[in-house]
């Protein structure tokens, strides 16, 4: 299985991520542990599975 380190200003914010999903202006994503966090006026910019990383920028 592959988890995401989301990435936030070049710095991880968020590790073991195995579900993202967008919803308008927003970002969710779920850990392996089932713990959840919501990046509010984000958006996914990068997803780059050979360094699992999942780069979100703000919303402009």
């Amino acid at each position: 299985m592959c988890e995401f380190n989301v990435i936030v200003n070049g710095k991880i914010q968020f590790r073991d991520v195995i579900y993202a999903k967008v919803d308008g202006d927003n970002v969710i994503v779920k850990n392996i542990l089932g713990e959840a966090k919501e990046y509010k006026g984000y958006k996914i910019v990068e997803v780059d599975v050979n360094t699992a990383r999942l780069v979100l920028s703000p919303v402009k």
